[in-house]
């Protein structure tokens, strides 16, 4: 059992190392503040650090890592602000590809916007985007569906001026 555990610490470690922009990104996108998501991260991280014998291995330990860091996002959310500056605005952080769809998705509902996240920019498969969400895949399936007709009809009205 310690075997599994060191080893399953180093898979940790790894894909801290690897992924880490990609979860803060992810966690910004939930709680609309770069420091407070960084924040979140970190304690997801520890969390699973701390709970990495209680991997079952039943999906990937990405997805299982992901959800923690969507959890510590959304208990960031209901902490109190301390601080955040006015200029926090989620779309002045989103990556580069998504350029000027940025302010048409930071202005999708939470789920929407998280599932696109994860899809596109973790890019994350349906069963591993459920995992992480603790939902369907069909769940999954139907809010990218969503998100998408969302920024269509967006991109209509932007592009005809209405």
């Amino acid at each position: 059992m310690r075997f599994r555990a060191d080893r399953r610490l180093e898979e940790i470690e790894a894909l801290y190392e690897r992924r880490f922009a990609h979860f803060v990104r992810v966690a910004q996108a939930i709680v609309g503040d770069r420091e407070r998501a960084t924040e979140a991260v970190q304690d997801a991280f520890a969390d699973v650090i701390r709970s990495r014998v209680s991997f079952r291995g039943e999906g990937p330990l990405e997805a299982w890592v992901w959800r923690a860091v969507v959890n510590a996002a959304r208990k960031a959310v209901r902490r109190p602000l301390a601080e955040v500056g006015a200029d926090a605005a989620v779309e002045d952080e989103l990556p580069p590809m998504f350029g000027e769809l940025a302010p048409l998705v930071s202005s999708l509902p939470e789920r929407q916007r998280l599932i696109v996240f994860l899809r596109y920019y973790a890019d994350l498969d349906y069963q591993s985007i459920a995992d992480a969400l603790g939902v369907e895949v069909g769940t999954v399936g139907a809010t990218l569906a969503s998100a998408h007709g969302a920024l269509r009809r967006a991109l209509e009205e932007v592009k005809t001026g209405g």
